[in-house]
């Protein structure tokens, strides 16, 4: 890859993630300012202008911020139209799950790794490696799908907003960080991009 193939690349994938955390920054935003409800329509006008958004960036429609999009549009709107944020809060639960059993199941019913048909542009293992790799991701959804509920379960609402930022996010990027052991060891190819320096 050219050097200004790879400068170009990094860029998309900046766009990319400002488009996956715009939505709840505004959301962090609205809420602190004013409330939970007008937060909430932020969060769902946000997230239906950073979807097409998306698209247009990486010419496909991401399934992992799609999925999380629709259900963002669903329990928003139902938060919004019966004045409960139990809605919202419950949201992250649901789409955590929905993603473990979908990953998880794949591998149990099907004996296929799901995480490779939705990375596998941007990763070589081996069968091994995709195997490995989304066990691994089914189980880390669980996890923030627990802590989601503790969250909101056991704090207030600006603590439970304030976990997306400086919990969930933060946890998620240490747990996909954690993983480059294992995308360097089952790396399928020479052209491995995590062996350098090794």
């Amino acid at each position: 890859m050219s050097e200004g193939a790879g400068q170009e690349k990094g860029m998309r994938r900046l766009y990319a993630t400002a488009l996956e955390l715009g939505p709840l920054l505004l959301f962090f935003v609205a809420n602190a300012k004013w409330g939970i409800f007008t937060g909430t329509a932020v969060f769902i006008v946000a997230t239906a202008v950073a979807l097409p958004c998306y698209r247009w960036l990486e010419k496909r429609w991401p399934i992992m911020p799609l999925v999380g999009g629709f259900f963002v549009l669903v329990f928003g709107g139902l938060t919004i139209w019966l004045q409960d944020d139990t809605f919202i809060k419950l949201k992250p639960t649901i789409v955590n799950c929905l993603f473990g059993i979908i990953l998880g199941g794949g591998l149990l019913f099907l004996q296929r790794p799901l995480l490779k048909p939705i990375f596998g542009a941007a990763f070589k293992l081996t069968d091994e490696g995709w195997r490995k790799l989304t066990l691994r991701w089914a189980l880390f959804f669980f996890v923030l799908a627990a802590v989601n509920e503790v969250m909101w379960r056991g704090f207030s609402t600006e603590t439970w907003i304030g976990s997306k930022m400086f919990l969930s996010f933060p946890l998620t990027l240490v747990f996909a960080f954690l993983q480059i052991p294992l995308l360097k060891r089952y790396w399928d190819g020479d052209d491995n991009p995590f062996a350098s320096g090794s």
